[in-house]
């Protein structure tokens, strides 16, 4: 067996574990986690029935936990938190790159970090755990990846990045703004890792992420930040502004 494959078989495996779902047809996800510029046998179809499946999934969940909010509201919310962004930020949490099937050309250019690559493999797994088992199983993993997002959402703040997220819950909280250090830096100028550390000092919490640039790898610490601050201070979540009439 090659060292390439190894590679991806082993990738493939930490990614059924991150989702804690071990497929029974292990083709499907593969198939999820193929790229059109890898084989005709792609993700571009799953990736219709996934988009559905997690914007249903995303509106029940804000439906729920907002009883307050008009229908305008609602669906500001789930478009702030089903977008691309938010998906490929996922999908890097998760390592999704790593175990991705790409042609030649999206290996050199680095699609395994490209956020549409990233975004519509999420959702090409979210219909992969559906067919495998049934909607209520990728409803669950929906839940799962969603549950901290969607714990403190503001319609204020939705559409704003986790940086600045994170700068104005720890104003909102008097503590001192994050720093952040690039760690390491590597790879050729097209195909760079960076790593990065986010510390929010005196709380004694360091965060690290890894992506194909500084301001991604900062964003993917800050978000992990925030949900430390959001188990550490439930509490107090950054309040909507108001204006006086």
């Amino acid at each position: 067996m090659s060292i390439g494959k190894l590679r991806s078989q082993q990738a493939v495996a930490r990614l059924q574990q991150r989702i804690a779902y071990t497929f029974r047809q292990p083709e499907l996800l593969r198939q999820a986690l193929t790229h059109r510029s890898f084989s005709a046998k792609n993700n571009e179809r799953f990736e219709f029935v996934g988009d559905a499946i997690l914007n249903y999934t995303v509106a029940k969940m804000l439906f729920d936990a907002f009883p307050e909010l008009s229908e305008g509201e609602l669906s500001r919310l789930r478009a702030n938190l089903v977008n691309q962004d938010v998906l490929a930020q996922i999908a890097q949490e998760l390592s999704v790159g790593d175990a991705l099937f790409l042609g030649a050309g999206e290996l050199k250019s680095g699609g395994f970090n490209r956020p549409s690559i990233l975004a519509d493999a999420m959702e090409a797994l979210f219909a992969a755990v559906s067919f495998d088992a049934d909607f209520a199983r990728a409803e669950k993993l929906v839940r799962q990846l969603f549950a901290e997002r969607i714990r403190l959402p503001d319609a204020t703040n939705q559409g704003k990045d986790a940086k600045t997220l994170l700068q104005e819950t720890l104003q909102h909280l008097r503590l001192a703004l994050p720093k952040y250090r690039i760690i390491s830096q590597s790879g050729e100028a097209h195909q760079q890792t960076f790593e990065v550390q986010c510390d929010l000092g005196e709380l004694g919490f360091q965060s690290q992420a890894q992506a194909s640039s500084r301001r991604a790898a900062e964003q993917i610490a800050a978000e992990e930040a925030l949900q430390f601050l959001r188990q550490r201070f439930p509490n107090h979540p950054p309040k909507k502004h108001t204006q006086k009439t």
